[in-house]
């Protein structure tokens, strides 16, 4: 038997999570709780609030921090004796939406310099098939000198972290797992078992699991895309699309989807992976790709029906000063990655408008300074020529549209893209 299942028996297996953000610190905490964890992050600030019990992504609270095994470091000397290695960096696309592999390439590279006989290297990050063994793998064995299945063992198991809910949480959340090869596979299992409580999943290979989880959110992206163009023609005809949807939702297999803003880390972005992958192979994506221009319009769209709606109410003022109510990409989270509120705020500006930013869930120094954006405590009553609802923070919710609207002037534009307020109380709704 492998020596990996040796030391996969016994509680004190250090493990070492690459990456301690919205998935690797949560990760990191799990594992902590039963064996020695050492969390790693090259961003120091990150490292010192953790230290402290400080979580700026809210996802972990300060209590959660205790009566762990776990150290927090920037130190590579640090996760050197692990045996044990599991990446949470990110994947992002770049400017072009082509897939940014430089921050797991840079992870792996680290690893290699330390990676030892019988190590375990798994990753959760988002990629494309293919891209754990022919990419991450051969980097190992570069750059270490030793061989997959040999010397050491590769592992996947997707990330699938939901920012903000803290009732999808990884023990109750089945994790799909993988190996490359039929030990590697079980000791994977076998690790994430020890934490998931709902149960595991082991994929045929690590393709698979890869495959699996990038059509997991290309799936929703496409179920959104399609509520997004149903309800343009639904505008087009007069229709309320939340009336439409309440009355097609009674029917038993009608899918619970809305339209709305498609941003964050996964959705807006784990497609453009798949496509990358399928158009390397000689295939041209159709529908996935469509999906993904209708998404990425809507922000477009939406300020383009606020700056016309201003003009059809002869509301022609130098500088209008307009409130956006919730700037991160989905409710009661701090998590600002990828926002498409943001595109609908450039554009404003770059039409002349005084946009001011408030929201409850994002300190004023996370937002990007080069946008010169306006974030605010508290808005200013009887201030605003138009307000946009954007995010569907509890907050707002509570407010109530009637308190809302004390922020704007008499004569104002009301946007409520949540749809959250009845349709009589705004003056768009998606």
């Amino acid at each position: 038997m492998s020596p990996i299942f040796d030391y996969l028996k016994y509680d004190d297996a250090k493990i070492a999570v690459i990456g301690l953000g919205y998935v690797g610190l949560p990760l990191a905490i799990e594992f902590a709780k039963i064996r020695p964890v050492v969390g790693f992050d090259i961003n120091s600030k990150r490292i010192i609030d953790l230290r402290q019990g400080i979580d700026i992504t809210l996802e972990i609270e300060k209590d959660e921090f205790t009566n762990l095994d776990v150290n927090f470091t920037t130190e590579l000397t640090d996760i050197q004796d692990c045996k044990i290695f599991i990446v949470t960096v990110p994947t992002p696309i770049d400017e072009k939406k082509l897939p940014n592999l430089q921050p797991l390439i840079s992870a792996t590279k680290l690893i290699s310099s330390i990676l030892k006989a019988d190590d375990l290297v798994i990753y959760e990050s988002t990629v494309y098939p293919g891209t754990t063994e022919d990419i991450c793998g051969k980097i190992l064995e570069t750059e270490s000198g030793l061989t997959i299945n040999k010397d050491f063992y590769l592992g996947y198991s997707p990330e699938r972290v939901n920012p903000g809910d803290k009732t999808h949480r990884i023990p109750n959340i089945i994790k799909v797992t993988s190996g490359s090869n039929a030990e590697a596979a079980e000791a994977v299992d076998g690790l994430y078992s020890s934490i998931v409580s709902a149960g595991t999943f082991k994929a045929k290979s690590i393709k698979v699991a890869e495959a699996a989880k990038v059509i997991e959110n290309t799936q929703r992206d496409l179920n959104i895309a399609l509520m997004n163009e149903l309800s343009l023609i639904f505008e087009l005809l007069d229709i309320e699309t939340q009336d439409v949807l309440e009355a097609a939702s009674t029917k038993w297999n009608f899918l619970n989807f809305s339209p709305g803003l498609v941003g964050g880390h996964c959705i807006g972005v784990d497609p453009y992976y798949l496509t990358y992958k399928a158009q390397q192979v000689g295939y041209e994506p159709e529908i996935i790709l469509s999906g993904r221009r209708l998404n990425d319009g809507m922000s477009k769209y939406i300020a383009k029906k606020f700056i016309d709606k201003l003009d059809q109410e002869n509301m022609h003022i130098l500088e209008p000063k307009i409130l956006i109510m919730g700037i991160t990409f989905k409710e009661n989270c701090p998590d600002t990655r990828n926002s498409k509120v943001l595109d609908i705020i450039l554009e404003l500006k770059d039409v002349g408008m005084n946009v001011e930013i408030f929201d409850p869930w994002v300190p004023a120094d996370s937002l990007l300074s080069q946008n010169e954006l306006t974030l605010i405590d508290q808005p200013k009553n009887d201030y605003y020529d138009g307000i946009i609802l954007a995010v569907g923070h509890e907050k707002f919710l509570n407010m109530g549209a009637i308190e809302i609207k004390k922020f704007a002037k008499k004569k104002h534009i009301f946007f409520d893209l949540k749809s959250i307020f009845p349709p009589d109380q705004s003056d768009f709704r998606l």
